[in-house]
């Protein structure tokens, strides 16, 4: 199962188990079954404190679990754990083996006071990046508490199970039956939602802080970017981020970022956060803007309250909210969004195997889209607004080549369909004749651009027609001491080279602001009043 330069890898990796613990498979018959026990048996060769047993009794077959020696623990792989979940594999096997996880120790003290019975599930697929962060965070949490099971299922291996509860994206988790979330969400965002009076302590600790010097709202590369530039000049700066990495962790291969050959999403947003830690900047995750309130008069504190009700104060303030997918906005798509409605082919296209997909969008992200999923789908039909694709020649050349891809230009999309639980479905307009017509098929991928996320900053300052917000060449506002940068911000070409750059400038914009501000003068202290010398000497 393992080429040769993994096992090196992973018996290097395995040196750091400290603790006993034994894998438990169940299996059957099946290919898959005969696969999963090679993996196992190499894995039990790699270290004299992993057992293996193969006398599992689960359903689920092929599945596996993970137990510490003398534990109650529950984390059941019911895949064979490869692909992007490798890593995930690789650190459920550390961590069940005493190897601690690089994680806030609060974090790791909230996990074992969760109270209750929390039986986790979640449907993954072996091609999804943005999976392993969920499949990272519920084993976690599963080795930490007994009260916490944990299931990690590979949709494409129990497509009739993800049929039966109609799981159409990933990842998808179930809590005791009932789905209780699906996309990427980080082990805090979990907690958070089980965990209902930590987001009122967050607020109360973040409104208590000393106000910044600059203070960057947005965790992506133009936030990350004017983080470390901020922070090298000395100052005390802060980022405070929805989602650190913003939309990079949906990325899924970087090719044109100058000096990086090639890298994805997740590794470069982690690398942005590991600079920006290096300059002790201070990060508060998982925290919305809901309202920004412009300094009472020049050189004042600008205030940003959050939407958990907590406020943070700075001098400056840096905007690099980024931008999110564009919806397509047509009746149904809200509806079945995660039941059909998709935005990421990458990740939920395994789930479409077979099965008849549109793709909405005739850019690069739009041709791209359809020539990947025309290799797992039986076939694709691309909607294209315009009277011609927009995408590079090399691509549309491609497109073009397939033989299970159907193009319709000059098309509008007017409805997705569906029967109330899944899309069935779409409608669209040819543009020339007026004419609609009716697609019939199980998934839509949308991808059309995308749209700033500038709602909660509207009839505060300048925003461009487009929800863009108005800039200038170093990245000012229209409001003293708020500069901005990245794909919020009207400057052309929504890159992660450019927004980089972009953050790096409104860091140096805003340090030159600083610097300009008038002195405060502090009183000086009045003298003492001495006697004369005549009076000292009598008194």
């Amino acid at each position: 199962m393992l080429d040769l330069d993994l096992q090196t890898q992973l018996t290097a990796y395995l040196q750091r188990v400290t603790q006993p613990f034994e894998m438990v498979a169940s299996l059957n018959d099946s290919e898959n079954s005969q696969q999963l026990k090679q993996l196992l048996q190499q894995i039990q060769g790699m270290s004299d404190k992993i057992s293996l047993r193969l006398d599992g009794d689960s359903d689920r077959k092929p599945s596996f679990t993970l137990k510490r020696t003398g534990s109650n623990t529950s984390l059941r792989f019911a895949a064979i754990p490869l692909g992007h979940e490798f890593t995930s594999l690789v650190l459920a096997l550390l961590w069940t083996g005493g190897h601690p996880p690089k994680v806030e120790p609060e974090v790791i003290e909230q996990i074992k006071a969760l109270d209750g019975d929390f039986n986790f599930e979640i449907y993954m697929s072996l091609t999804c990046h943005s999976c392993p962060d969920v499949v990272q965070a519920l084993s976690l949490m599963a080795i930490n508490n007994p009260k916490v099971k944990v299931t990690v299922i590979d949709g494409a291996m129990y497509q009739d199970e993800v049929n039966q509860r109609q799981v159409m994206a990933v990842p998808t988790v179930f809590l005791n039956g009932q789905e209780f979330s699906s996309g990427r969400m980080s082990i805090e965002e979990i907690l958070g939602k089980l965990d209902t009076g930590a987001a009122a302590r967050e607020a109360t600790k973040l409104t208590a802080q000393a106000p910044y010097e600059v203070l960057i709202v947005g965790g992506g590369p133009a936030g990350a970017a004017a983080a470390v530039y901020a922070a090298r000049k000395g100052i005390r700066t802060g980022i405070a981020a929805e989602r650190f990495g913003g939309q990079v962790n949906d990325t899924l291969s970087i090719e044109n970022f100058i000096s990086v050959l090639e890298t994805d999403g997740p590794k470069f947003a982690a690398a942005l956060e590991a600079h920006v830690k290096a300059y002790n900047v201070n990060i508060m995750n998982l925290q919305r803007a809901d309202k920004l309130i412009p300094a009472a008069k020049p050189g004042g504190l600008i205030e940003i309250q959050l939407a958990n009700g907590g406020s943070l104060k700075s001098k400056t303030v840096i905007l690099s909210t980024g931008a999110r997918w564009r919806n397509v906005n047509v009746p149904g798509e809200q509806e079945y969004k995660t039941k059909g409605v998709a935005y990421c082919p990458h990740c939920d296209g395994p789930l479409f195997k077979g099965k008849r997909v549109a793709v909405i969008g005739g850019g690069n992200s739009g041709v791209e889209a359809a020539i990947d999923l025309a290799g797992v789908v039986a076939h694709v039909t691309l909607i294209e607004f315009d009277t011609k694709l927009r995408a590079d020649a090399v691509l549309v050349s491609k497109l073009q080549s397939l033989p299970n891809v159907t193009i319709h230009l000059n098309a509008q999309t007017t409805e997705i369909t569906g029967d109330g639980q899944k899309v069935n479905g779409l409608s669209y307009k040819d543009r020339a004749t007026e004419a609609v017509h009716h697609v019939e098929l199980e998934g839509v991928f949308v991808q059309i651009g995308l749209v700033p996320n500038t709602e909660w900053l509207k009839g505060t300052l300048e925003l461009s027609k487009h929800g863009e917000i108005v800039v200038d060449a170093k990245g000012a506002t229209s409001l003293p001491g708020v500069f901005a940068a990245g794909d919020a911000t009207t400057v052309p070409y929504k890159q992660i080279i450019i927004a980089t750059g972009d953050g790096a400038k409104a860091a140096l914009s805003a340090f030159d602001y600083l610097m300009r501000l008038p002195a405060v003068v502090t009183p000086a202290i009045a003298a003492p009043q001495l006697a004369p010398v005549g009076e000292m000497a009598t008194a």
